[in-house]
């Protein structure tokens, strides 16, 4: 059932822009809610929130784990008029979105207090101030060097040729799962008593600034330099299982198509589209 709340609300850009907001109480998940209106014929820009989410998903059909208080959210995106070759840089525009939602949510007096360090030094773009956020290639976000959140894009082509694409954004605001095979945060060990409203509040905004720098991928170069400007273990080792594969390096840009660009000791370039990464230390005891 979808419920009308006033403490989750568009941002004034999200509203500007034409975008709408469904929230419902519980759901299976929000990224399969907004494939299904969207065959049901919504074309969006639609944001689904669910306070609990009872089977979320991530990347390569793995579980995504919502605890209460914690940030379930996906937008669906009209991509009919976007390259099927672009489609997939959404998720690197989503990235960028999210860094720059949370920078605005918790604020460099939160992140002082808290007396976080950056996982590798890099001050914030925008505000000079030191910042734990980082973006792990291909769909995470780190918060000094723990998983803070997972992001994860789904298209369709229906019925005449439309196409949809949905980008899920799983954010662990209030608490973080454990028993997890690798450090996991939250919003929660920063800031005191984080709202994820507030946090879609800025998120539903800074989306409608990614997207319009993204213009249908053809800003895409764009969005690729301020990825790289949050991204985790650039010039570190790295460590990627692809298939029956493992490709190992230091993990050196992203490329023009959004894949990883891994330089092994030879100076030899492979490129990753898709895969498990392990970063630094992680990636030479993989």
């Amino acid at each position: 059932m979808s419920l009308e709340r006033p403490d989750y609300r568009l941002g004034p850009a999200a509203r500007a822009a034409g975008h709408r907001l469904h929230v419902y109480e519980s759901l299976g998940s929000t990224n399969t809610r907004a494939m299904e209106l969207s065959r049901e014929g919504e074309r969006g820009p639609l944001w689904v929130v669910a306070l609990r989410q009872e089977a979320g998903r991530g990347r390569r059909g793995s579980a995504w784990t919502s605890l209460p208080g914690n940030l379930s959210a996906s937008l669906l995106w009209p991509v009919s008029d976007v390259d099927p070759e672009q489609v997939p840089s959404l998720g690197f525009v989503a990235g960028v979105a999210l860094i720059s939602a949370l920078k605005r949510t918790i604020g460099p007096r939160h992140l002082e207090a808290a007396g976080m360090a950056p996982q590798d030094g890099i001050e914030d773009r925008t505000s000079g101030r030191a910042s734990p956020f980082r973006l792990k290639w291909p769909n995470d976000v780190l918060a000094s060097g723990a998983k803070l959140a997972g992001l994860l894009l789904e298209a369709e082509t229906h019925p005449g040729g439309r196409r949809s694409a949905v980008i899920g954004f799983g954010v662990n605001v209030a608490a973080s799962p454990q028993d997890l095979p690798y450090p996991a945060t939250s919003l929660s060990q920063i800031k005191h008593e984080p709202r994820a409203e507030d946090l879609f509040d800025h998120l539903s905004d800074e989306i409608v600034v990614a997207a319009r720098r993204w213009n249908r991928g053809r800003g895409f170069s764009s969005i690729r330099e301020l990825w790289l400007d949050d991204a985790a273990g650039i010039g570190a080792p790295v460590s990627v299982r692809t298939g029956g594969e493992i490709v190992q390096g230091i993990f050196e840009t992203i490329d023009e198509a959004g894949r990883l660009v891994v330089r092994s000791d030879d100076g030899t370039r492979r490129t990753v589209t898709a895969g498990e990464v392990h970063l630094g230390s992680a990636a030479t005891a993989a």
